[in-house]
């Protein structure tokens, strides 16, 4: 609960200066000379973590990313621009994503053992954070107005996301029944056995980073297209990060109902392959790459009382030429 109060403070203070940067802008670049933008956004997420991945070792990034978890991610956005080459991004997203070490292409070679693990997470992901948006090509435009203007932009922020993994525990009638992991504290989080794990937040910070272009079709609306990767500081969004902990230990700290689903769902190899092997302290997952997930966004967006709508020409003309 502290760090999602420092965050949010941090959030705060960030877009309070951007309003007080703009408020000593001159006139040409004020709130009514039309530099707010609107938009709204949809797209792919993916995860990027232990759980899934493709054939070979596990390797960060696109290389183990499972198309057929691909979950929807939307949100909305605000743009505050001082200028138009850099702009201040408040945005607020939510999105499904998900990890699923039976999606690996079985071929023999070093993805067997993750295969076996046979472990599975998805999670509800919420995300607050601001950004700054920088337009390179900005200076090198040769006309006035918006319309029919292409706009590559690169963009970075800070922010904060909530998130709560959970896993399928098959019961003994055979129905399965998705449970919340953390309470089962899988790797022995909190337990006095094992006092190197800490309980983990399901609140955590992100650094979020990208690029991504617009195009607007008038001079008030525009299609873009971005890729945002966030940056975490958990291994723990898939509920997995280091080793097999001894279960006789689930009795100790669970409830009755609590340790017989912690058993199954910390070690579930049995379930693919029906052998019997010591897993006490084996690798389960790689606690030295943090988690992270992206999307692909597509965008849509409106400038608001912008110099070239109707409205903003208006005022224009209305305005002392001292002004202009």
């Amino acid at each position: 609960m502290k760090t999602t109060v420092h965050v949010l403070r941090v959030l705060f203070v960030s877009f309070v200066l951007s309003l007080s940067v703009i408020s000593v802008q001159s006139q040409s670049v004020a709130f009514q000379d039309g530099k707010i933008e609107v938009g709204l956004g949809f797209g792919p997420g993916f995860f990027l973590g232990d759980l899934g991945g493709n054939r070979g070792i596990g390797r960060p990034f696109i290389k183990d990313v499972n198309i057929p978890l691909t979950k929807l991610s939307k949100g909305a956005y605000l743009n505050i621009y001082p200028a138009e080459w850099i702009g201040f991004r408040l945005a607020f997203n939510h999105m499904v994503i998900e990890g699923d070490d039976s999606q690996i292409d079985n071929k023999g070679g070093r993805e067997i053992s993750r295969l076996r693990r046979n472990l599975y997470f998805q999670s509800p992901v919420w995300e607050a954070y601001g950004a700054l948006e920088i337009y390179p090509t900005v200076p090198l435009e040769e006309y006035d107005g918006l319309q029919g203007k292409f706009r590559p932009y690169g963009v970075a922020g800070i922010g904060v996301f909530r998130y709560n993994p959970k896993g399928y525990y098959y019961g003994p009638n055979g129905v399965k029944e998705l449970v919340e992991l953390k309470p089962l504290r899988l790797e022995g989080q909190g337990m006095a056995e094992y006092p190197e794990r800490k309980e983990y937040s399901l609140t955590q910070m992100e650094v979020p980073m990208g690029f991504g272009f617009k195009y607007y079709i008038k001079e008030n609306m525009y299609v873009g297209l971005e890729v945002l990767h966030r940056k975490t500081f958990t291994d723990y969004v898939d509920d997995v990060s280091t080793t097999y902990i001894d279960p006789i230990y689930f009795d100790q700290y669970l409830t009755p109902e609590q340790a017989t689903r912690a058993r199954q769902l910390h070690y579930r190899t049995p379930m693919y392959e029906p052998t019997n092997r010591p897993f006490i302290g084996y690798q389960r997952g790689d606690p030295k790459d943090k988690d992270a997930f992206f999307s692909s966004i597509l965008r849509f967006g409106w400038r608001l009382n912008g110099n070239n709508t109707p409205n903003g020409r208006a005022r224009r003309q209305l305005r002392c030429p001292l002004y202009f």
